[in-house]
């Protein structure tokens, strides 16, 4: 790797601590509401108070994305990211604090909002700040960002577990968390760059100019200019049709913009969030004991960190976005048929060989899921779309994510506990549907610039004239002159 790629590597994995906090808090409250000591400290709450922890947290999120459509593009992706760091450290920490049931909703609802802030964010920040070759495995950093929380949240909570009964067993896996917030708001005021593309859009053509030569060093002197410019006429000539309504969005941008959502959709609709939630509850059918259950969700988490690092690093691009998708789909068809008939055969047997098998489905399919799908919808739902619509429809697509994930997580225990293993014959329609979406309707996009994308969706794609390149290189010229004068005066008076 070279030292360009390393660097920006090192800013992407810095970046996903964003989502890394969306896997973490997203999991750990299926540790926590598990536990006895937080149960009665809450007071016994309902059935329907602990539902609302899972459905607050999600209803949190859709808020949070939709918020990014309002002001992401306003305050720009670095400033975006660092208020949601303040958001959500509070929410954290209300948390951790809280004092009954109430509180420590408040306090979910508002980490909810933060980390759906974040988590529809980071994707458009690493995709525009990653060169085309490489723009999956930088891209695909922050889905592993939110399958490394998921892996430690069940770890810590399976450590938990064997803490003596009390406020310790909860509050520490939530304290945990604390730092990651703040530690990402210092990265982002010091040393991580902000996104050219944005300060195009912004039009802060020097900056963005800046930003840009420091970013992609990998390039010969030739090779940024003429990068740079076609960014920027590309980002200029899409500008100059101003979208001032939904209306017009899916008027002009009809295929990327439902592209966008679809995909987000789909992933909800794979169950996976579901099997995610509820995983305890369908180890627990199968008459594994407590202790056991969570040590089998850490293994899940595990297992989901390992494939969706090791397919990102060597697949994604490599394959592309469309045929990640497509084997995706496809084999979470063939997984989740497998582990309905699984649970129905194995569930109420002493089979002790047959309820492995039925774990193994549980385990199939987070391997093809997390190796699959995980890092390329998030990156695929924000590389598809202009500059102008970025933030925008990033947020009505996380939005629709989050949203249909309220609904079904919330008819999750109930279908579990009346159509049983059926409920895995909803997604595997829903997966079949979105199968033939993708095959139709979803270009590929690998090693292709932002601005180039455009042209698999049909849109038009400017130009270069020698005119522009000729000019962009004068400029550039200029400024790497000026910093080399400015170098030599301040070394001449050290002198």
């Amino acid at each position: 790797m070279t030292g360009t790629l390393w660097y920006t590597l090192g800013i992407s994995a810095f970046a996903a601590i964003g989502t890394f906090v969306f896997g973490f808090d997203t999991g750990i409250a299926t540790t926590t509401i598990a536990h006895q000591s937080w149960i009665d400290y809450m007071s016994e709450p309902s059935k329907g108070l602990t539902g609302a922890v899972v459905s607050v947290y999600i209803a949190g999120e859709a808020g949070g994305a939709l918020f990014q459509t309002l002001i992401g593009d306003a305050l720009g992706r670095i400033r975006f990211l660092q208020l949601m760091c303040v958001i959500v450290t509070i929410g954290v920490v209300i948390q951790t604090a809280s004092i009954n049931i109430g509180m420590f909703l408040a306090g979910r609802a508002l980490a909810g909002f933060a980390v759906g802030g974040m988590v529809a964010t980071v994707p458009i920040y690493l995709s525009e700040i990653a060169a085309p070759d490489v723009r999956g495995l930088i891209g695909g950093i922050s889905g592993c960002g939110i399958s490394l929380g998921t892996m430690a949240s069940n770890w810590v909570g399976f450590a938990c577990s064997y803490a003596p009964y009390g406020a310790v067993q909860w509050r520490l896996p939530l304290g945990i968390q604390i730092p990651f917030g703040i530690l990402l708001f210092i990265g982002l005021a010091t040393f991580m760059p902000n996104s050219p593309r944005q300060l195009i859009r912004s039009g802060k053509i020097d900056e963005a100019r800046r930003e840009f030569m420091r970013i992609r060093k990998d390039l010969a002197s030739h090779e940024v200019h003429e990068e740079f410019v076609l960014m920027r006429r590309q980002i200029e000539f899409e500008q100059q049709r101003e979208i001032k309504s939904l209306r017009e969005v899916f008027r002009l941008f009809r295929h990327r913009a439902l592209a966008s959502i679809a995909v987000q959709t789909m992933t909800s609709l794979t169950g996976v969030n579901v099997i995610q939630y509820y995983q305890t509850i369908l180890f627990k059918s199968l008459g594994i004991n407590s202790h056991m259950i969570l040590a089998l969700a850490s293994i899940y988490g595990t297992l989901a960190f390992t494939s969706n690092v090791i397919t990102t690093r060597y697949v994604l691009d490599q394959w592309g976005r469309r045929k990640m998708i497509l084997a995706g789909l496809s084999g979470i068809i063939v997984i989740e048929i497998y582990a309905a008939v699984m649970q129905r055969e194995f569930q109420n047997t002493n089979n002790k060989v047959g309820k492995g098998f039925a774990v193994l489905g549980i385990y199939l399919f987070v391997v093809t899921y997390y190796g699959l799908l995980n890092s390329t919808t998030w990156l695929y739902g924000s590389e598809v779309l202009p500059i102008n619509l970025r933030s925008k429809v990033m947020g009505l697509a996380a939005a629709s994510h989050f949203i249909v994930n309220v609904g079904i997580t919330e008819a999750g225990p109930s279908a579990f506990a009346n159509i049983k293993e059926n409920y895995y014959y909803v997604f595997v329609g829903c997966s079949c549907f979105f199968l033939m979406v993708a095959y139709f309707y979803f270009p590929e996009t690998k090693k292709k610039t932002l601005e180039e994308i455009a042209a698999a969706f049909g849109d038009k794609v400017v130009l270069l004239t020698e005119n522009d390149l000729a000019v962009e290189t004068a400029v550039m010229e200029d400024k790497v002159g000026a910093v080399q004068v400015e170098s030599t005066t301040t070394a001449q008076s050290k002198v």
